[in-house]
């Protein structure tokens, strides 16, 4: 009967049995290695950046360096524990940033020891005419550093940027009601170093909002701040 039937062992036995493992049986098993690769890759990914973050850590006991002006950026973002962020850390921070060159070290010391995007970050943590004040800083400094005099010349990109940053002082929002920034404008007030660099300013900011500075702070600040902060540009040399 068995002789007679040489299929029946095929029939007993499935084709799948005869070769080995299933189609479904390998891709199950080719799926796992998948998996298993990745979290090895992910894994390997991780030690790497810690490795990076532990160096760049290293790093941030030398004042002035790349890595301590990131790490203090980000200390003025989470602040303390506080709400919002600390400008005033921010701003100080953001200025002793010597040229566009140590900037980039410092975006790239901070995605080392950070594993973010310092841009991303100060775009979610800032508001439109904080991050604005910002720009206007970075936008001033020099591409390279030079060592040597620290009175360098005053160039147009400096006018601009103070007339930018004063803009967006006035351009300050608590929530839905409009506002002012006084301690940036305050700030700007300090850096200026002469009553005719303030000129300057006026002439920058004229050509390019096409509106009068001093009018636009008389509007901004109350009567009883006005005189104060003039104060601070009177008292300059000329």
């Amino acid at each position: 009967m068995y002789l007679q039937h040489p299929t029946y062992y095929r029939d007993e036995y499935p084709q799948e049995n005869q070769q080995g493992l299933t189609l479904k049986e390998k891709l199950v098993f080719s799926l796992a290695g998948i998996i298993v690769l990745g979290g090895v890759v992910i894994i390997a990914r991780n030690m790497v950046r810690k490795r990076q973050a532990d160096a760049e850590e290293g790093k941030t006991y030398v004042d002035g360096s790349a890595a301590t002006l990131a790490k203090q950026l980000r200390m003025a973002f989470n602040n303390d524990g506080w709400l919002g962020t600390n400008m005033t850390a921010l701003r100080e921070t953001v200025t002793r940033i010597a040229s566009k060159q140590v900037m980039r070290d410092v975006i790239t010391s901070y995605q080392k020891l950070y594993n973010r995007s310092l841009l991303r970050d100060m775009e979610s943590e800032l508001q439109s005419s904080e991050y604005n004040e910002m720009l206007a800083i970075i936008a001033a400094k020099p591409e390279r550093y030079t060592n040597g005099s620290s009175a360098q010349p005053l160039t147009a990109a400096q006018y601009q940027s103070w007339a930018a940053r004063l803009k967006a002082a006035f351009e300050k929002s608590y929530g839905p009601i409009p506002g002012t920034d006084e301690a940036a404008i305050k700030a700007v007030f300090n850096e200026v170093p002469t009553q005719g660099a303030f000129v300057q300013v006026g002439v920058a900011y004229r050509m390019l909002y096409g509106r009068d500075l001093m009018a636009d702070l008389k509007g901004e600040l109350e009567f009883w701040e006005y005189g104060p902060y003039m104060q601070i540009i009177t008292q300059k040399p000329k």
